[in-house]
């Protein structure tokens, strides 16, 4: 088995961290631009695309911060996705860090997942 590359992407949101934030923490919020149809029974979210579920448990999260999961069948190693929002000192500028892990040979194809999905949720919050 070969060990997973942990990558990280920055995108610039023009929207509150508070506001930012619901649409990573709450079901409603990631079914309105991550997966199809989004539940949650505590700590377990299940991702719903075309019928297929995946689950994942939501290993931590930090108020208006970050939010971080972990899918069940990446349950033997150290993978994980997570949200973190980063605001800039100076200027304000609010940027959603990604987190998440893929195979050496899908890199490429995990960011550009990640591009389309946030793309999604800019053009949902209008940002």
């Amino acid at each position: 088995m070969s060990d997973k590359i942990k990558f990280e992407i920055e995108f610039p949101i023009h929207a509150s961290p508070k506001m930012l934030y619901q649409y990573f923490a709450t079901p409603s919020g990631l079914s309105e631009w991550f997966a199809d149809n989004v539940n949650s029974r505590g700590e377990i979210f299940t991702f719903i695309w075309d019928g297929a579920e995946e689950v994942a448990t939501m290993l931590t999260k930090k108020r208006d911060t970050r939010i971080r999961f972990k899918w069940e069948e990446s349950d033997g190693d150290d993978s994980y996705f997570e949200f973190r929002i980063q605001v800039d000192a100076l200027t304000n500028d609010v940027s959603l860090m990604v987190t998440d892990f893929a195979e050496e040979d899908e890199v490429e194809e995990s960011k550009m997942f990640w591009e389309n999905q946030i793309g999604s949720l800019k053009s949902t919050i209008g940002a």
